[in-house]
């Protein structure tokens, strides 16, 4: 049973964080255009665009990751699981500092809980 719970929390926040990086990557032609018509410096307009693009790459890649260790549980363990929900949960605890209370910040903390607690379930092996 804590085996598919872990199982099926490690998918749903892949979900997430899939659909939160598609989302992300797909508004970066507004963002690039905004940078565009701003008076920013070209080496910060230029990493700001980078960073909006690294964002979405590591929410992609988060959510496969997550995707294959819910496949193929022997990858990874419980402990390696709790400390990589850490990085959806770093990135919305900036994401509240930064911009206060927003849907996306929520959406990658829910993410976070899931799969922090999709490894504790896998660590307890209870």
């Amino acid at each position: 049973m804590t085996n598919q719970l872990s199982r099926s929390l490690l998918v749903t926040s892949a979900a997430v964080l899939a659909l939160a990086g598609l989302l992300h990557a797909s508004a970066f032609n507004k963002a690039a255009a905004a940078v565009a018509s701003s008076n920013l410096p070209v080496l910060y307009a230029n990493v700001l665009k980078a960073f909006w693009l690294m964002n979405s790459t590591t929410l992609i890649l988060l959510a496969i990751i997550f995707g294959l260790i819910a496949t193929r549980p022997h990858v990874a363990t419980g402990s390696v699981v709790m400390l990589m929900a850490f990085i959806p949960a770093a990135i919305a605890a900036l994401l509240y500092m930064f911009m206060g209370m927003f849907i996306p910040a929520h959406m990658l903390l829910a993410a976070a809980a899931m799969a922090f607690f999709a490894g504790l379930l896998r660590e307890r092996k209870v």
